[in-house]
């Protein structure tokens, strides 16, 4: 499927959030230049099929970053137009690593849901409480409070993956 999730995701939509497709372009060209077609094959896939983005959503943005600086295409011995990463890029990679990352777990997760291996519905709304309770806490953060928070996720997470213990 290209473009759109399908029936299999249970709904219509965008797979990637605006200027998501564009660093997940430059993050899989870091880690082996590449032609566009390459990355289109990549990305499916990651989505195990259920997804390709489409050649006009690629090549824009691979021309994009290029005008940046951040990508440099220079065609091969087969005509074909490979991109690699330039020190810029490499520079913007470290400096938005946190989001690059991101971007990454995004998509992994989106290609689980789109392959129907997502927990049960009650585990989901238990996964948004703690979501809203995070968020909707009064009280400042403090070291320790940090500490605590992170460090019963953590465990909740172990448990989950491993079983109790």
């Amino acid at each position: 499927m290209r473009g759109e999730m399908g029936s299999r995701g249970g709904r219509r939509g965008r797979v990637f959030d605006h200027g998501d497709l564009r660093l997940v372009v430059l993050a899989l060209t870091a880690q082996s230049p590449r032609h566009g077609y390459e990355i289109i094959k990549v990305i499916e896939e990651k989505f195990g099929g259920n997804y390709a983005p489409s050649p006009g959503a690629i090549y824009p943005t691979l021309t994009l970053l290029d005008e940046q600086g951040l990508l440099k295409g220079e065609v091969d011995t087969d005509g074909k137009r490979r991109y690699t990463v330039t020190p810029d890029g490499e520079a913007y990679i470290v400096a938005h690593r946190d989001t690059i990352d991101g971007v990454m777990v995004r998509m992994e997760l989106m290609a689980r849901r789109m392959a129907g291996h997502m927990p049960p519905e009650r585990v989901m709304q238990a996964m948004q409480t703690l979501k809203q309770a995070l968020l909707l806490r009064e009280h400042g953060w403090t070291d320790a409070s940090v500490a605590a928070a992170a460090a019963a996720i953590e465990t909740a997470a172990r448990e989950i993956v491993d079983g109790p213990r």
